[in-house]
């Protein structure tokens, strides 16, 4: 399975990255109950910043977004809201599912977290560069106008005389 199915499946729910239980049964290939099953047997692997559960709100906002849940046969609505597992909690969670398959899974998922996290970093960094130079050239529209306006004004002979006194200095005085 490729890395950017599983991006698709990285959600931002209160601040954090986030893979909910049905996704995450599906790529391991186990059924959302047996791994919800798994995690209980396990609860106090599980803290709140490893795993936490949706409210009907959150869910109904992600099923709205994303049109979740259209399994044939089930209903429109899941009678449980889901889990939602941080990076840290799927990484758990190859200690809980000891299947080959979750353990393949669990280092594919943990990459897809990690390169989410440097494509996060490069982007605040390309946001601060861009800042900086928002900053440095912001100054240089009104030098333009100055320089261009001096450039016509020499080129028509319309430009002020000014004798060397009334002139702005360049370069170091000397006393």
């Amino acid at each position: 399975m490729s890395e950017s199915i599983i991006y698709q499946k990285i959600y931002e729910l209160r601040g954090q990255k986030v893979m909910l239980d049905y996704d995450l049964a599906e790529l391991y290939e186990v059924p959302t109950r047996i791994l919800n099953q798994a995690v209980k047997r396990n609860y106090k692997r599980f803290p709140e910043d490893f795993m936490f559960q949706l409210t009907r709100d959150e869910y109904d906002s992600l099923r709205s977004q994303f049109v979740i849940l259209e399994s044939p046969g089930r209903g429109n609505y899941s009678k449980y809201n889901p889990y939602a597992f941080t990076e840290h909690g799927v990484t758990m969670l190859a200690s809980v599912l000891k299947s080959d398959k979750a353990i393949e899974m669990n280092l594919v998922i943990v990459r897809a977290f990690i390169a989410l996290r440097q494509f996060a970093l490069t982007y605040k960094d390309l946001e601060r560069k861009i800042q900086e130079i928002w900053l440095t050239v912001g100054s240089h529209d009104e030098q333009l106008k100055r320089i261009n306006a001096a450039i016509e004004g020499l080129l028509s002979g319309k430009m002020e005389k000014q004798s060397w006194d009334e002139r702005d200095r360049i370069g170091f005085e000397t006393t």
